[in-house]
């Protein structure tokens, strides 16, 4: 693009975007972003669209490309109801720090703010995008689109990745003016810790006998340095969901939450790596007054959210290598602790096969999954077991929506997650209830040939709801019990292939002919209502 060159502000945005290497978007147009989807079809093949079927399922799709590939991802909707729809699958990238930009139209520029019932009007749109957004801007004419777009990206991939949303007005998408040209703008400076605070650090780790690493989303990237650092002082590394597969379970080191909790007693250091350390505050409630904790985390608010002993501000991986370095020129040597692991994780192997039918149909996924495949959970019986008892052994192989446990995100964010991976197999899990929220993005699988499995374990019910009105208030059931179409036949009405499994042998069976087959697939998989074990005594012990 040639400076000062006349162009709307629908042209200005794209091009914004292709500068940002945007690659693919995500949405569903309406008449406030209609200049916006002409400028995405001016590109033709630059950036690829994928159309859902509702506002939610395009935000969630974003969310899986960027959870599973660390990368920006992109969704446009209307304003209003349009942007509202999607406000779970931001408020799910927030909590799971996800790079993600929400472009959503705007009334025209001389109503906003009146309140006279323009179509799609919100009293305060920017307000409500700013409340579950790391940012949130508008652009005002398309001269400013260049470099509000840069702002957004800088905003979102700086320090802490989260979402951030730009606004653009009705008239401003279709107004022409002229437009700079504006380079890419490159992320903030990473923040590195001090050296005192490293070398007070090294010399807490060097007090320890044996002392624990914790690991999160945040540590994503730094799984070389991390199983690095626990050779070095024979730590376990244990993560709850986000943090799985930074260190593989097929290592000594790489310890599921229920297996590090065997290992929990005899701690007498905490490490967290880019994690909030949800498990021992919050999950396992026995945290000793007296733990020292030290945490590296790129976000300086984390060391005030929970007070530490040490904190280490910094990138992930950056921040480990500068901690090996200080430990490298005196650290003592440590006895190995590989037997004692791996005897942890033989015994609670044992132990967690009785969490049935639900372990041994992760087996059989685990079992026909490549290495590197990846697998989507969901709010469901299954979904809960495979925090602990599906084994991950890669970085971004396994997906999980973090805290705001967002019931039913699970498929139309696998979707997501296949469009970014078409090469690698992507499996997900969702109950019968959660697959509901979002079985219209089976027309959008369809139609775009996306080649995700789905599994539905249907047990007619909202299980864990069920489960706790039966054990904690007195048996009475309300609103838990549900009725379902025949998904076999819904399924097949989408043009998508289908199958069902009764068994943990016959579900093995034909998802490899499902993973074989070119396009959408949905097995569904009946479960005996009341018949799954609970999985909580080994995410929350002693409290269920």
């Amino acid at each position: 693009m040639t400076d000062n060159q006349q162009i709307t502000g629908g042209q200005a945005v794209v091009r914004a975007l292709l500068e940002h290497g945007v690659d693919t978007l995500f949405g569903l147009p309406g008449a406030q972003t209609y200049a916006l989807f002409d400028a995405l079809y001016e590109q033709g093949d630059r950036i690829r669209y994928i159309g859902a079927r509702h506002e939610q399922g395009a935000a969630y799709m974003a969310f899986g490309y960027a959870r599973s590939t660390g990368r920006s991802a992109v969704y446009s909707v209307v304003p209003g109801p349009g942007v509202l729809n999607t406000g779970a699958a931001l408020a799910t990238a927030y909590g799971a720090n996800s790079p993600l930009l929400c472009l959503t139209g705007q009334i025209p520029s001389a109503a906003i703010g009146r309140g006279r019932g323009h179509l799609h009007e919100l009293p305060d749109q920017l307000a409500t995008l700013r409340s579950i957004t790391k940012w949130a801007d508008r652009i005002n004419h398309p001269a400013e689109a260049p470099g509000k777009v840069a702002e957004a990206f800088s905003r979102m991939r700086s320090d802490r990745p989260r979402p951030v949303a730009l606004e653009i007005p009705w008239d401003i998408l279709t107004m022409q003016a002229e437009v700079p040209a504006l380079a890419a703008a490159p992320a903030k400076t990473t923040p590195e810790p001090e050296p005192q605070q490293l070398a007070a650090a090294a010399k807490q780790i060097k007090r320890a006998q044996q002392p624990m690493i914790m690991v999160g989303g945040g540590a994503m990237d730094a799984g070389a340095e991390i199983l690095e650092l626990a050779r070095l002082i024979q730590a376990p590394v244990v993560p709850f969901r986000s943090g799985r597969g930074i260190v593989g379970n097929d290592s000594p080191f790489g310890l599921t939450c229920a297996e590090g909790y065997r290992l929990w007693p005899g701690t007498d250091l905490l490490i967290g790596i880019g994690t909030r350390l949800e498990l021992p505050t919050m999950r396992w409630m026995n945290m000793p007054d007296d733990m020292p904790v030290i945490r590296i985390d790129i976000d300086e608010e984390e060391m005030q959210r929970l007070p530490v002993d040490i904190g280490l501000v910094g990138d992930a991986a950056i921040t480990t290598r500068l901690l090996l370095e200080a430990l490298s020129t005196s650290a003592p040597k440590r006895d190995s602790r590989e037997n004692e692991f791996t005897a942890v994780k033989e015994s609670v192997q044992k132990d967690i096969q009785r969490i049935q039918p639900q372990m041994d149909y992760l087996g059989a996924i685990r079992d026909v999954l490549p290495r590197d495949g990846i697998f989507v959970d969901e709010l469901c019986q299954a979904g809960y077991a495979s925090w602990f008892g599906f084994p991950v052994y890669e970085p971004r192989t396994f997906i999980s929506c973090g805290y705001q446990g967002t019931l039913g995100y699970g498929f139309n964010t696998a979707l997501g997650v296949k469009v970014a991976h078409p090469d690698k197999p992507v499996v997900a899990i969702t109950g019968d209830g959660g697959f509901l929220f979002g079985i219209q993005e089976l027309a959008t699988a369809v139609q775009y040939r996306i080649g995700l499995v789905t599994i539905v374990f249907n047990n007619n019910a909202y299980g864990n709801v069920r489960r706790d009105q039966q054990n904690k208030f007195n048996g009475h059931v309300f609103g838990s019990d549900l009725h379902n179409p025949d998904f076999m036949q819904l399924v097949e009405s989408f043009g998508a292939a289908a199958w069902r499994a009764d068994s943990p042998r016959a579900l093995r069976d034909v998802l490899k002919q499902a993973m074989d087959h070119n396009g959408p697939a949905v097995i569904e998989v009946p479960i005996e209502k009341d018949s799954e074990a609970s999985p909580w005594d080994f995410i929350m012990p002693g409290t269920y």
